[in-house]
């Protein structure tokens, strides 16, 4: 006999499909929470991977992100990149990784065809990297900025120890607590590193969001590691100062001549059987550019000790380029100004900075000109615009 629900079974629905879903409903998920515990106040974060909501705990007023988990494009059961990205946050336990509360969920009921919708719970930071930078009132010291990087490089040094690449190294993903904590976030194209084997490893290389993307991978390297996330700490690193992504290519041809016009033209004589690489005779290298990461930067970055590391970490060739031990022990760190607390600063702005509440930030061919570090630039794209270029 059919249970008795007091909810319409949908006409598409047969009455055994609708009895067993029904009775799926009311089953009680002890390790999986209904979500309606959390009290939603505002979108935080939109893009390819969907949404983010600051929420509220009803009973403890514990303030928390929720990023709900995509399902649109399952056909049944869980996403494999949310599964994957749970599981690594698992293993992470760290003062520089964003903390996973919990896993919630929606109860399922006619309204959403019995599915379920999933919630992965985190820590709440009140600013994200991406916005404190689109926002002119926010000035960063010499110590301040060390700071920022010096827990930066001490998270990655940590997943990289364990074996994990993050693969989405860019500002919007760099999580700061009012306190001055920062936290590495979007784990959702996370993936543990094989063990040394016989075999190359073949990862995609359509991972990092473009502006941000290592030579290596728009080369078409299958078999990378740690540098990668490496290159995209150098450029958040510049971006400090300059306050904008240094190079912001609208495609892989683009960003590629972008980085030989401030890193130098890729041949073998800079990265030894760089030639090998799947894409180096099919894409349009730019040929006798002279490396310029140090003059292009100095007029930002007056500080010689963070040129150098700048310098390291831009490397094109991956195997040259700095890992995160030896950028912790960079003369940069350890030289007068020391690395400050940020609290201070950060308590004097009262609201949450995020790239996602922030008009776009410009896109220009190239460093911008010193000139424009007076003015934060006007929005010169859609809301919208500023999410695209993240590829999977």
């Amino acid at each position: 006999m059919a249970a008795d629900h007091d909810t319409q079974r949908p006409a598409s629905m047969s009455q055994s499909e609708y009895d067993k879903y029904t009775k799926i409903g009311d089953f009680d998920f002890p390790y999986c929470d209904e979500v309606s515990k959390y009290e939603r106040l505002t979108k935080i974060g939109q893009g390819t991977f969907g949404e983010v909501f600051k929420a509220r705990h009803r009973k403890t007023r514990l303030l928390v992100a929720l990023k709900k988990v995509l399902m649109e494009n399952e056909k049944e059961g869980f996403p494999i990149t949310a599964l994957r990205e749970i599981r690594i946050l698992q293993l992470l336990n760290h003062e520089n990784v964003v903390k996973l509360i919990e896993i919630c969920r929606t109860k399922a009921s006619t309204h959403n065809k019995f599915k379920s919708t999933f919630f992965l719970v985190f820590e709440f930071c009140e600013h994200d990297l991406a916005g404190l930078l689109s926002n002119a009132n926010v000035k960063f010291s010499l110590g301040e900025i060390k700071k920022v990087l010096q827990q930066l490089i001490n998270g990655l040094y940590f997943i990289h120890t364990n074996k994990i690449l993050h693969r989405d190294m860019k500002a919007a993903n760099i999580l700061i607590t009012k306190a001055g904590q920062l936290k590495l976030a979007d784990f959702g194209l996370a993936r543990a590193i094989s063990q040394k084997n016989s075999q190359p490893n073949r990862y995609t290389n359509r991972v990092v969001t473009l502006w941000y993307r290592p030579p290596e991978l728009l080369l078409g390297e299958r078999n990378y590691g740690p540098p990668v996330d490496m290159w995209g700490a150098g450029c958040i690193m510049a971006e400090m100062w300059t306050r904008s992504p240094i190079m912001q290519g609208s495609a892989d041809q683009h960003q590629l001549t972008l980085i030989s016009q401030l890193c130098g033209s890729i041949t073998p004589d800079v990265w030894p059987d760089v030639e090998k690489l799947e894409l180096y005779n099919k894409l349009e290298l730019t040929k006798g550019q002279k490396r310029k990461v140090k003059d292009r930067l100095k007029a930002y970055v007056k500080d010689p000790y963070a040129l150098d590391l700048l310098d390291k970490l831009l490397t094109l060739d991956p195997s040259k380029r700095a890992n995160a031990d030896d950028a912790l022990n960079h003369d940069f760190f350890w030289m007068d100004p020391m690395p400050a607390d940020l609290g201070k600063m950060l308590s004097m702005h009262t609201q949450s900075m995020f790239e996602y509440l922030t008009p776009p930030r410009r896109r220009v061919a190239q460093v911008p000109h010193p000139s424009h570090l007076q003015h934060r630039p006007q929005p010169m794209a859609t809301q919208e615009a500023q999410f695209h270029d993240r590829v999977f």
